[in-house]
């Protein structure tokens, strides 16, 4: 009787070091190989949140991004704009503080692109807002993002989008000139 106990212990000792193994691996499964491609995206030099500025605070996109109503290209803000505001609000938080002295010191800020197009083809923001097709419609709930993930546009998801809309669909006049 006592070989056949101290059996069991050991098998539920031996399971229970098992299930906890296999857990541990999960977990690190997940933290090397799912959770870093979740869609965050990534690490700029200086962290700015959309969610807080676009969504909390209720910054319109177009304070930022001035350009996007006459340019292909509706830019990144000039540190100035940023400084419009923190020159006076939270100046002492690290992330003001870097900002500040890349301002500073006209230091360029070395921001990671995030939204791409084929070099093929041209995209006019202008058009599409005189449709008023939203800027969410594109580029997601930005301003429920901390951080925006980059996003390759494809040709497909443009023609099903014109294709929604019955808008132009020739290739010449609209994307590829």
């Amino acid at each position: 009787m006592i070989t056949s106990a101290t059996s069991r212990a050991r098998l539920r000792s031996g399971l229970a070091w098992l299930i906890a193994i296999l857990l541990l691996l999960t977990v690190m499964l997940y933290l090397t190989r799912v959770y870093p491609y979740q869609k965050i995206g990534p690490q700029q030099p200086i962290f700015f949140s959309h969610r807080v500025h676009a969504g909390d605070k209720e910054i319109n996109c177009r304070f930022c991004h001035p350009f996007v109503e006459r340019s292909a290209n509706p830019g990144i803000p000039p540190l100035s704009k940023c400084l419009f505001c923190h020159r006076h609000v939270i100046t002492g938080h690290p992330q003001i503080v870097k900002l500040t002295r890349h301002f500073d010191t006209a230091t360029p800020v070395p921001w990671i692109r995030l939204m791409y197009m084929p070099d093929y083809s041209r995209f006019n923001h202008e058009a599409h807002l005189e449709q008023e097709i939203d800027c969410v419609t594109c580029h997601g709930e930005v301003s429920r993002m901390d951080r925006i993930y980059p996003i390759a546009f494809q040709m497909g998801f443009c023609v099903s989008c014109h294709h929604e809309r019955k808008a132009q669909l020739d290739c010449w006049l609209s994307c590829h000139y």
